[in-house]
């Protein structure tokens, strides 16, 4: 199998969609998906983006994307958050997540990054020994935390 990784481009963002929807079936949350190729083109490529993605592409087809950004930690400064790892179902398990982890952490060691982190859901048994096996420590002792939209509005509105 050949392919190549390289930065995404706004032209990319569909296939990046596709993607993205693919991994919230397989996190079995299909309906979560709100964002559109237009929020990611806004997003991903204005003068002040919010993430940056690399693409694995084979012949003219997306097979696999990495988003990221850059985050900063009050304890370490410059830090990198992998929001999301994808490899379409077909093309798992051929080196196309390896290869765009690569690039992420490869992209966070030139900016001088001190960590990069994610989450990986707790039932993912394969990402989890990958991880581990590349020196990533997964952290059992902290639990993420979100404030849904519903949640926020209610809160800031209630108080």
């Amino acid at each position: 199998m050949s392919f190549i990784i390289r930065e995404g481009q706004k032209e990319d963002m569909k296939d990046v969609l596709v993607l993205i929807k693919e991994l919230a079936l397989f996190e079995k949350l299909p309906k979560e998906v709100e964002i559109t190729e237009e929020d990611l083109i806004k997003d991903g490529f204005s003068s002040h983006s919010k993430f940056k993605t690399f693409v694995a592409k084979e012949n003219k087809t997306i097979i696999g994307t990495a988003l990221f950004y850059e985050r900063y930690s009050t304890w370490k400064g410059r830090i990198i958050h992998l929001e999301d790892l994808i490899v379409t179902k077909e093309k798992r398990g051929l080196g196309v997540g390896l290869a765009l982890y690569k690039a992420v952490l490869q992209f966070a060691y030139n900016l001088g990054a001190k960590r990069v982190v994610w989450d990986v859901l707790s039932w993912n048994t394969n990402a989890i020994d990958f991880y581990k096996s590349t020196g990533a420590t997964i952290l059992d002792d902290w639990q993420v935390v979100h404030m849904r939209e519903k949640a926020l509005k209610n809160f800031i509105e209630g108080n």
